[in-house]
């Protein structure tokens, strides 16, 4: 079979967020596990070579470049649409939410959350606009839907009215780097960016569904009431709507134990997992959290929240709070922080859970959904 993919999240360079790393896990395997098959990837701008992920992959650049609502209608409804109808694949895979709906072909869509019909405050006015029209029209559309979790396939069913029987789940999973490090590395870790404390570490994009208000609330809660040495690294990239984390991180007390990395490279986020004396993922709305995974793979004790997709990625291994309640999360840091033991718990218990996940395992699951829909559409 030819299969089209939709590979505009593979960025050239370190860049690579949730559903990059999505894209590139699950193509990397699923491009080796069928090596009869040519994979036919879509690129909306110039690419990096490393992903061309095998000699049965065939990389295509259509114009424009699709970072903006309106260059993504003309990508998808025009570009993509226009190379579906010349070239007929048997399907269109697309890993990132959108597709077209001006094409014949069967389509493969994975929804990694539907965050924007819950919290529409949080996005653009224009993206807004964009996921809300076109997202339950991709729903429609697409002959078969992939949920990163469990909580995503029901909000799915709950919010679109969509079958279920349509959908089927695909987790995430971590990459293989990340692993325990050894104690010189985590101690010259924390030398580095903590200035030798140990730190509770938060690792995702700084935009208002991650919940950094309150973790930066409940952090200066927790330092004024114990008077701990602990440290707050705050990992990641500045994105969208980030005004109201800024706001608060100048008013807090204890401004100068939190530091604020920005994004980190590959080898570095592994050692800043496994130096970590906690990792503190407290987003109040989350589609799987990937993060949860990385950090219990590198034996990093976890505090997460108690909603959404977050328990049942975490599983029994993490520290459940509730995210809208700066006392539940200072409750939280204080309970992870003064107990050894609990960590140790929750560090063993992580090594479990993540026995669960596996990028081989969701290449097999996606390609058998890519199989029943050129099935049904023969």
């Amino acid at each position: 079979m030819h299969i089209a993919v939709n590979v505009r999240f593979l960025l050239p360079g370190d860049k690579l967020e949730g559903i990059g790393r999505f894209t590139l896990e699950t193509l990397r395997h699923m491009v080796a596990q069928q090596p009869d098959h040519t994979f036919h990837f879509l690129f909306d701008r110039a690419f990096d070579e490393r992903y061309l992920l095998g000699p049965n992959v065939v990389p295509h650049v259509l114009q424009p470049p699709a970072r903006h609502p309106l260059l993504w209608a003309a990508w998808f409804e025009g570009a993509v649409a226009h190379w579906l109808r010349r070239n007929r694949p048997a399907v269109f895979l697309s890993p990132d939410g959108f597709t077209t709906l001006r094409t014949r072909v069967p389509r493969v869509t994975v929804l990694h959350d539907l965050a924007f019909e819950h919290f529409p405050a949080d996005v653009d006015r224009l993206v807004l606009r964009y996921y809300q029209y076109f997202t339950p029209r991709f729903a429609r559309a697409s002959a078969r839907l992939v949920a990163v979790s469990e909580a995503t396939k029901q909000d799915i069913v709950s919010t679109y009215g969509t079958e279920p029987a349509k959908i089927s789940v695909v987790y995430n999973a971590a990459d293989a780097h990340f692993q325990p490090q050894p104690a010189a590395v985590q101690q010259a870790t924390r030398e580095r960016f903590a200035a030798g404390k140990p730190y509770f570490l938060f690792v995702g994009a700084l935009q208002p569904r991650k919940n950094l208000v309150n973790l930066l609330r409940a952090f200066d809660a927790f330092k004024a009431a114990t008077a701990s040495p602990m440290k707050l690294l705050v990992v990641g990239r500045t994105a969208w709507k980030a005004g109201p984390i800024f706001d608060v991180y100048q008013q807090l007390q204890h401004r100068h134990d939190v530091h604020l990395t920005g994004r980190v490279t590959d080898t570095e986020l592994v050692e800043l997992y496994a130096a970590a004396l906690a990792t503190c993922y407290v987003p109040y709305f989350e589609g799987f959290g990937i993060p949860i995974i990385e950090a219990q793979a590198c034996h990093s004790p976890v505090i997460t929240s108690n909603c959404s997709s977050l328990p049942e990625v975490a599983g029994d291994a993490a520290c459940l709070v509730d995210p809208f309640s700066v006392v539940s999360i200072t409750q939280g840091l204080t309970q992870v922080y003064a107990s050894a033991d609990y960590r140790q718990k929750l560090i063993l218990r992580g090594q479990r859970n993540i026995q669960r996940f596996s990028w081989a395992e969701s290449a097999r699951r996606l390609w058998a959904e890519v199989e029943r829909a050129a099935s049904d559409g023969s």
